[in-house]
């Protein structure tokens, strides 16, 4: 009777064994075959999901918008700087160091977006040739030509005071425009709040410019 349990607890103890012994070597193929265990799973899907998440976090319509926006503010600050010396309302001064104040951040904002995206921020060209702007990029809407640039940098006085507030108003309308593209097209949560940001400012100093113009 000893025997026999003797007999039966060896062949238990032989089984439990072989057991243990498939497991490891099941084990060992799989890492050894490029077999998935969790933890290269989340080795091998960590990278590509940080990818997908930086290259899904804007499209080219947010590309667009940064770049073309940069040359659009660039050129209203361009503007705005004329007034200091030129303008005889202070109102229309405070006015373009208001503009300046909040466009000149915007451009920086923007830029680096862009440079973080991997594409390249626009030339700066508003400080040689303040029309230079509107001609490298006619398909903005509300930029000034060349014409109208010199013309703003020629007149002073009341004669510029006009001429600012009506080229800033139909310059402000097409920002607004360009924004409201941004928020209908656009991806990146950043630019589309800049976005509604500029249509309430924007639309704000348009009805200001008008009534200083008399249009309201």
């Amino acid at each position: 009777m000893t025997a026999h349990r003797s007999l039966v607890r060896r062949t238990a103890l032989t089984v439990t064994a072989g057991v243990a012994a498939l497991v490891l070597a099941a084990c060992g193929s799989d890492n050894d075959s490029g077999g998935h265990d969790m933890g290269s799973m989340n080795s091998d899907s960590s990278p590509s999901a940080t990818a997908s998440a930086k290259a899904g976090a804007h499209n080219a319509a947010d590309v667009s918008f940064a770049k073309e926006m940069i040359q659009h503010h660039r050129q209203a600050i361009a503007m705005a700087d004329l007034a200091a010396d030129r303008a005889s309302s202070q109102e229309v001064k405070d006015l373009a160091t208001k503009i300046k104040g909040a466009q000149d951040p915007e451009i920086k904002t923007m830029s680096g977006w862009l440079t973080s995206w991997g594409e390249e921020v626009p030339e700066d060209m508003s400080s040689s040739m303040p029309g230079m702007d509107h001609d490298t990029s006619s398909s903005m809407p509300g930029m000034m030509s060349s014409d109208d640039m010199d013309k703003l940098d020629k007149a002073s006085g009341t004669e510029f005071d006009k001429m600012f507030l009506e080229m800033m108003v139909k310059h402000h309308e097409g920002a607004v425009t360009m924004a409201k593209t941004e928020k209908s097209d656009g991806k990146y949560g950043p630019a589309t709040k800049l976005a509604d940001d500029v249509i309430t400012a924007q639309t704000a100093e348009i009805k200001q410019m008008n009534k200083m113009l008399g249009k309201s």
